[in-house]
């Protein structure tokens, strides 16, 4: 048998995060799992995905380019390489323009996009000291490509997302590094819960999707396993949207 694949993914306790790595342990991944508390980990990690596989968990703060660093050699220490990067630890904020602070813009951008941005670049820079090539996916969303009020901020560093991938993908295509990016809608993960829980506030979001339905953590998972895939080998640069037609109307 070949060498293992091995995955890094961050912000992997609950949701897209978790659904992306439980995928890819199906895939037969090595996997390093990030959070900002990796006692969040204990309980996702009891689940059978997982049985049989190296999974490692990191702690991580995005908005620290010493815990970004520090993080990224600790993977490389325990699984001994790695082939994927996926970008998915993210903050939103719901609030105004108005509104909105010095200090929690650059709590959204430091996380989302500064954070994703550097440590991609120590992927990239591994990448290119290795010899190897690899994939980043980072998971973007329809609020970077569409206006919608209050998610001003949020939408702005997912737009930066998405401009990242295009700009990582030119730079680094003749190195072997394929960079793309996946662009989800509404998700039905556990953090929606309880906005979606009232009737009001689900049929005002489901009458904005052409698909009447709300896309599901495992099909944006299935995305970015594709997108890391061999399948995709020619495709770099690219945000697939998950949306149910949103952005297409």
């Amino acid at each position: 048998m070949g060498e293992p694949r091995r995955a890094l993914v961050t912000g992997t306790s609950t949701g897209l995060g978790l659904a992306i790595a439980r995928a890819l342990a199906r895939e037969g991944y090595e996997l390093a799992l990030t959070e900002l508390d990796t006692a969040a980990l204990q309980e996702p990690l009891r689940h059978p995905d997982f049985q049989n596989r190296k999974v490692v968990s990191i702690q991580l703060d995005l908005r620290s380019q010493h815990s970004i660093e520090g993080a990224f050699g600790i993977v490389l220490e325990k699984l001994g390489g790695i082939d994927l990067l996926v970008n998915n630890a993210g903050r939103a904020l719901i609030k105004p323009a108005a509104d909105v602070t010095p200090a929690e813009w650059d709590d959204i951008l430091d996380t989302n996009l500064k954070g994703s941005f550097f440590l991609a670049q120590q992927f990239g820079r591994y990448c290119i000291a290795s010899g190897r090539g690899g994939a980043i996916v980072s998971i973007a969303s329809t609020h970077g490509m569409t206006g919608i009020a209050g998610r001003s901020v949020y939408g702005i560093s997912k737009a930066g997302i998405i401009q990242m991938t295009r700009m990582l993908a030119i730079e680094w295509a003749d190195r072997g590094i394929r960079v793309n990016a996946v662009a989800p809608g509404t998700v039905l993960t556990p953090s929606r819960a309880e906005l979606l829980g009232d009737p009001a506030n689900r049929d005002r979001m489901l009458a904005r999707i052409p698909s009447g339905r709300f896309i599901t953590p495992e099909e944006v998972a299935a995305a970015a396993v594709y997108l890391a895939s061999p399948a995709a080998a020619s495709v770099t640069g690219h945000t697939l949207v998950v949306d149910g037609g949103i952005t297409a109307v």
